[in-house]
């Protein structure tokens, strides 16, 4: 019988100040999901998450409870329990050759290309028997005729030669969308999405009119991003959350515990009024 993985996606900001399109993933073997599901929702439980987990959620009343959270997602991807993946646009790499279809169909496009390659599916399986795909999409916002073309197009994706040669399988009646609120993977995907976008947007920076310093809830999710980088810096010491993960070896890709991708078109250009201002 074939080994069998799960891919839990979700996607958030699409058009931020500085950064969009973020996508991002988990993927385990089939195996694992009753423990690992168990193990986080323990964590929640014990934690008074008891309500649907989110970023928008997030508070200095609830900081405490979100790490303790995160820090059992980051320990399973130490424990090479699950591995996870993050996309996201520049906006002063502006692409120059995008016709009306790739403009009224960008959001699925790039929803594709992260699923083809972000986790590096094409070197899992130089030998061995095949691995079948169950993919879990958090639930799309576009039209039902757009989504079912999109999982048209991912079952495709065994036919292409690199699921080929590492023997995908990805079948149609394994893509679906599903509801965040059954899927605590989905949840922790969500928090972790949201605290890049967060950062890389400069969010933390935000102080309301009126105000001379930062609201609590913004304190508290600046608060969040930085436990859940270093957590990230002790698997890369000098992670960069901007810039896509390096590689020594293409297999890095599917190896490799957490990675994230800046997606830059080939034809792109940057447009110098976009660039993101220096820290100070």
């Amino acid at each position: 019988m074939p080994r069998e993985y799960i891919i839990y996606t979700d996607e958030s900001v699409k058009d931020g100040a500085f950064f969009g399109n973020f996508y991002g993933g988990v993927l385990l073997r089939s195996s694992d999901l009753e423990s690992v599901t168990s193990r986080l929702r323990s964590v929640a439980t014990a934690a008074g998450l008891t309500r649907e987990i989110k970023w928008q959620k997030v508070s200095s009343g609830y900081l405490d409870r979100y790490v303790s959270l995160m820090d059992a997602f980051f320990d399973l991807i130490c424990e090479s329990r699950i591995k996870a993946r993050v996309m996201f646009t520049q906006n002063r790499h502006v692409a120059q050759s995008l016709d009306e279809y790739h403009r009224s169909h960008q959001y699925h496009l790039l929803y594709f290309q992260f699923l083809k390659h972000a986790f590096g599916l094409a070197h899992a399986n130089p030998n061995g028997p095949p691995i079948k795909l169950r993919i879990y999409l958090d639930q799309l916002p576009d039209t039902r005729e757009k989504n079912a073309q999109f999982k048209g197009y991912l079952a495709g994706l065994e036919r292409s030669p690199d699921f080929r040669k590492s023997r995908i399988l990805v079948p149609l009646d394994q893509i679906a969308e599903v509801d965040s609120r059954k899927h605590i993977v989905l949840q922790c995907l969500d928090v972790l999405l949201g605290s890049m976008q967060f950062r890389l947007n400069n969010w933390h920076r935000q102080i309301p009119d009126g105000s001379l310093r930062r609201g609590a809830r913004t304190v508290a999710k600046d608060r969040l991003f930085a436990h859940i980088s270093r957590r990230i810096r002790k698997i890369y010491p000098h992670f960069n959350i901007g810039e896509s993960t390096g590689t020594e070896h293409p297999s890095d890709r599917f190896k490799h515990p957490y990675r994230h991708w800046k997606f830059i078109s080939r034809d792109s250009r940057i447009d110098p009024a976009l660039v993101k201002p220096k820290r100070k």
